[in-house]
């Protein structure tokens, strides 16, 4: 009988590294232990953990910075102990976040060109936590609302521009291996060191739904899909690796629990809530598999994998907005390695034809928030603001696409310098790999 292979755009999606001279290299990148991916991108800036003497610090570089960065770059530099998690805004692509084994979490400005010397000056320094902060979140769609969670079992969401906590979420008996928000920001799911899932009402702390998840002794991670869903990783038992989709209201039993592997690097999920490709990338792997999501069983359909011959340290991910339309481009990341490279990994469908492609690319995310703060501690919930990747296109002859960057509420007590009207990337894309130019 004939195998019937399943239909999808996504089928021929194959990721290619460029050129280590478009890469970044000589970082003295973090030999912390934590469970973080140690780097986060936008369509402006690269930022990385590294490693520091003295206190914690993070890098921060425009992204067509390329080549040897060196040991003398200034740096983010403001924590008394190391730095455990990074996270640029959704809505300000100058402002990013940093949390700490010094119990702190701190906002920093990053001027339009990045930084000239060391920054030692937070725009914002929010203290509550008693215990090292593992991970920050910034809130999908209202503005200035930010998560962050500790070892101290708790899980406070504050109002960044006044220093303010919204909430405290304090019903968790062991540490808190990860939190991620919905597609709304209306709830959170949390995997704990107890072995059990928790979806939580993040205004009331209320815990909506708990269940056992993954059964083995090392960390699981849980995101919500974009239709509500739960995707989860962790181990069996067995030490076996698995990945698992949730009913949001039902956490008795999965919908579907899968086997992957023997080896032991915890899986980080990547979900690309456009396209509902869902990429897993284990901490010491030198591959990144990737997979669909569909709403209906068995849910989730593997598509490929990118394989290389160097593990993987950390990881970035770099949203829609910053990628190059014109070469099909649906996804990039941005792979730390033990030698220091941070090496760029585009993943494109081939397409014979130059025109736009519709069918790839939905609406994605805008950097316009649809709330605020206010209005979401008060009840409101709002998907985020969508913009049309169309927008982003510019035709086959040049690959040039302007961002514009739309004025925003301030958050600093002192306004930064304005963003530019628009921000034009030459993306190059050939067999040997892409080049950044900003104008």
């Amino acid at each position: 009988m004939a195998r019937v292979v399943r239909n999808s755009k996504f089928r021929h999606v194959f990721g290619q590294a460029i050129k280590k001279a478009d890469c970044y290299d000589d970082i003295r990148i973090t030999k912390s232990a934590w469970d973080s991916t140690f780097c986060s991108v936008n369509p402006k800036f690269l930022a990385i953990i590294t490693e520091s003497a003295g206190g914690g610090a993070f890098l921060v570089l425009p992204l067509d910075k390329v080549g040897r960065v060196g040991r003398n770059v200034p740096l983010v530099s403001g924590h008394k102990s190391a730095v455990l998690d990074i996270a640029w805004c959704p809505h300000n692509d100058n402002l990013i976040a940093s949390s700490s084994e010094d119990c702190t979490v701190k906002i920093w400005q990053i001027p339009d060109g990045g930084i000239t010397t060391t920054l030692t000056q937070p725009t914002v320094d929010l203290v509550a936590h008693q215990r090292r902060v593992g991970q920050v979140v910034w809130h999908p769609s209202a503005l200035n609302v930010l998560l962050t969670s500790g070892s101290d079992m708790k899980i406070f969401i504050w109002n960044i521009s006044k220093s303010t906590i919204l909430s405290t979420i304090d019903c968790h008996s062991e540490v808190i291996l990860s939190v991620a928000w919905n597609y709304n920001g209306s709830r959170i799911v949390t995997s704990c060191k107890d072995k059990m899932f928790r979806v939580i009402n993040p205004r009331t702390g209320e815990v909506i739904q708990s269940g056992a998840g993954h059964q083995g002794g090392k960390p699981a991670k849980a995101i919500y899909l974009r239709d509500g869903r739960i995707f989860s990783t962790g181990f069996s038992r067995m030490a076996e690796r698995q990945y698992a989709v949730w009913d949001e209201n039902n956490l008795s039993a999965p919908l579907t629990m899968v086997e992957l592997d023997s080896s032991n690097g915890i899986l980080f999920p990547i979900y690309d809530e456009d396209t509902g490709i869902i990429f897993l990338c284990g901490k010491g792997d030198s591959a990144i598999r990737y997979f669909e999501y569909t709403p209906e069983a068995p849910y989730i359909h593997y598509l490929s994998t990118y394989l290389s011959s160097d593990p993987q340290r950390g990881i970035g991910f770099m949203p829609k907005r910053g990628l190059n339309i014109a070469a099909c481009e649906i996804a990039r990341f941005y792979k730390l390695l033990n030698s220091g490279l941070c090496e760029v990994i585009s993943f494109t469908v081939p397409r014979k034809s130059e025109l736009f492609q519709d069918d790839l690319y939905l609406d994605t995310a805008a950097e316009e928030h649809a709330i605020t703060a206010d209005e979401w501690i008060n009840g409101v919930d709002a998907d985020p603001k969508l913009i049309p990747i169309r927008d982003l296109y510019m035709g086959p002859k040049s690959p040039i696409f302007d961002i514009s960057i739309e004025p925003k509420p301030d958050v600093v007590i002192e306004k930064p310098n304005p963003s530019p009207k628009s921000v034009k990337k030459d993306i190059n894309v050939s067999n040997n790999g892409i080049n950044h130019k900003v104008q």
